[in-house]
């Protein structure tokens, strides 16, 4: 939403928003002249003729509450994303369960890198780019979310998909309705780009396929671990090119590479321009990020809070070659826990050293079936807790020398981390 407020706000709009706390974001906002209101009323909607609201808010907010009342035109952030990207020449969203900031963020790298002229919205914060970089009006590169079928009402020139798995059941019902929501989004656009090594590669017609399995177009050839960092040779459509240097951490995130220089290549932007935009992707803030030390053990952020992002986190973690890895995992909506309850059990029960930190509820209410305590309980090898400070006690006790602490979540378990670093 913040990156929607600060594209609107440079396209010459006047832009005015509201957030239940300040923030970095919001002070980011306000300094590019977007005003912002700390908390939510009615009186927020004097003078305003559109309201753009996102679908994980309530119904009962009061400014929606309002704007319905006073019959202003109401728009959902998936609808101001696609009018946004009908702005551009060439458009491209980037869907999938999985690795959607860090493959958007990515693609834009490399575009602007290939174009000169690319304008990205990302769902997190980039090294360089933040959350939005206006870099020209050539290409518009967006994350596009399935939370709710959002990424039905988004129609991009080139439709990516990096991975279909069961997630936000609460909305779709079953696994094989959410893949086919992939399917009809993928449809819906000029070109299909997806992972040759998924389920979604048997139901698409694609221009492009990534991975690693000799029938996609755009392949890792020779892929290579140093310290958890991947290098690879890229090769497109049969033809070994250079090799290229991830900065980041985890050998999923060869997948997102390949998706943006599956993008790049579509397009027919030449090789090394494709390479030199994937070498100079810094990262995202919260995908394996380094805090700072605590006992002399490596502080770790990442944004993992679904079984798959956790493995591909634990994979992560052991390949750098330390010490004790102690795993601090908040999970992220009731809905979330109760419905991939057994996956959970499955990916967490081997873990030695392991934290279950109080749900984060995010737009949901309370359910004991998918709550912290409730899975914590199921893993014996757990220790739930619930506060910073008890945490704190618990990490100054156990962590030394060489160890690994993995926060792994999607909700404010990051700045609980950084409040233990600060004492």
């Amino acid at each position: 939403m913040s990156a929607i407020a600060a594209c609107l706000q440079k396209a010459g709009f006047h832009v005015e928003g509201s957030d239940s706390a300040a923030s970095d974001r919001t002070a980011r906002l306000e300094r590019a002249g977007v005003k912002v209101y700390c908390g939510q009323a009615a009186e927020h909607l004097d003078g305003v003729d559109i309201v753009v609201c996102s679908s994980a808010i309530s119904d009962r907010n009061p400014e929606l509450c309002a704007a319905r009342e006073r019959g202003l035109p109401i728009y959902d952030r998936a609808e101001v994303l696609n009018m946004i990207a009908g702005c551009f020449p060439q458009s491209v969203g980037i869907a999938g369960c999985h690795g959607k900031t860090t493959a958007t963020a990515m693609c834009a790298h490399v575009l602007q890198e290939c174009t000169g002229s690319c304008t990205a919205h990302i769902g997190g914060e980039d090294y360089d780019y933040g959350n939005f970089f206006a870099g020209g009006e050539g290409c518009f590169v967006t994350e596009v979310c399935e939370y709710r079928g959002n990424l039905l009402k988004v129609r991009p020139s080139v439709a990516v998909i990096l991975n279909t798995d069961a997630d936000h059941l609460e909305c779709y019902g079953s696994a094989e309705a959410l893949l086919e929501a992939y399917v009809t989004y993928a449809q819906a656009a000029d070109a299909a780009i997806v992972c040759g090594e998924d389920p979604i590669a048997r139901r698409v017609s694609a221009v492009r396929k990534f991975g690693f399995g000799r029938d996609c177009d755009v392949r890792a050839v020779n892929p290579r671990s140093s310290g958890g960092r991947y290098s690879f040779c890229l090769s497109l459509r049969g033809e070994n090119y250079d090799k290229i240097r991830l900065n980041v951490y985890g050998r999923h995130h060869v997948y997102n590479a390949l998706a943006a220089a599956a993008v790049a290549d579509y397009y027919g932007y030449p090789p090394a321009h494709i390479a030199g935009g994937l070498q100079a992707f810094r990262g995202i803030r919260r995908r394996f990020e380094r805090l700072g030390r605590l006992n002399g053990a490596e502080m770790i952020a990442d944004y993992a809070h679904h079984p798959r992002e956790i493995a591909a986190a634990l994979r992560t973690a052991q390949e750098l070659g330390r010490g004790r890895v102690f795993v601090i995992f908040q999970p992220h909506t009731y809905s979330r826990t109760r419905l991939l309850f057994e996956d959970f059990l499955a990916v967490l029960s081997s873990v030695e050293n392991l934290v279950i930190y109080k749900t984060f509820p995010a737009r949901e209410y309370f359910d004991a079936a998918g709550s912290a305590l409730t899975l914590s309980e199921h893993l014996p090898n757990s220790l739930y807790i619930e506060s910073v400070r008890e945490l704190a006690i618990y990490l100054r006790c156990s962590l030394r020398v060489g160890d690994t602490a993995l926060f792994l979540g999607a909700g404010d378990i990051y700045y609980a981390a950084k409040q233990l670093l600060r004492g």
